[in-house]
């Protein structure tokens, strides 16, 4: 992923068993995916509404099928736009395997900067891509479930979709 910063050519929305999602894209890839009213949210964009751009109708796909149990990776292309700390922490994201966990600490490691693990866990909140770039699975140290921009109760359910969660962390 490179920092640079390419306008939303257009934008999409679908609808998911955790309320809808915005989604935008540019020329090169998918910007963002967006749950309405979540923390961090960048606000409207004046994009057109097109379902039928390559990105959003991909992105959309691979969405439903994630929601279905059918899918566990994305393939769509990515353009997220971030600092390069930010963009190396989302990298670092996009190895955690589908029902795998990890730690706010484990990426800071990760990217190199195993002091910066509160940078880490701006980074993570920052993270444009909610789902498909899969800050979700990311926990605390010990284990608990820790903040979320589209908030603690979607966390859940995605942990528990993707078999990620122990009885106790789904209660």
């Amino acid at each position: 992923m490179k920092t640079h910063d390419q306008p939303v050519a257009a934008q999409g929305r679908i609808e998911t068993p955790l309320g809808p999602l915005t989604l935008w894209a540019s020329a090169r890839g998918l910007m963002a995916v967006l749950f309405d009213a979540q923390k961090h949210h960048p606000g409207d964009s004046a994009a057109p509404l097109d379902p039928h751009h390559p990105h959003i109708a991909l992105a959309a796909q691979e969405l439903n099928e994630y929601f279905a149990g059918s899918r566990r990776q994305f393939a769509v292309p990515l353009d997220p736009q971030g600092t390069p700390f930010q963009q190396a922490v989302w990298q670092a994201l996009l190895e955690i395997e589908c029902g795998a966990l990890s730690s706010y600490g484990e990426v800071a490691r990760r990217v190199g900067r195993p002091a910066a693990v509160r940078a880490v866990g701006a980074a993570v909140g920052r993270n444009p891509l909610s789902i498909i770039v899969p800050c979700h699975r990311v926990v605390g140290s010990d284990g608990s479930l820790t903040g979320y921009a589209g908030g603690l109760p979607r966390k859940r359910a995605l942990l528990a979709l993707e078999g990620a969660l122990s009885a106790e962390l789904a209660a």
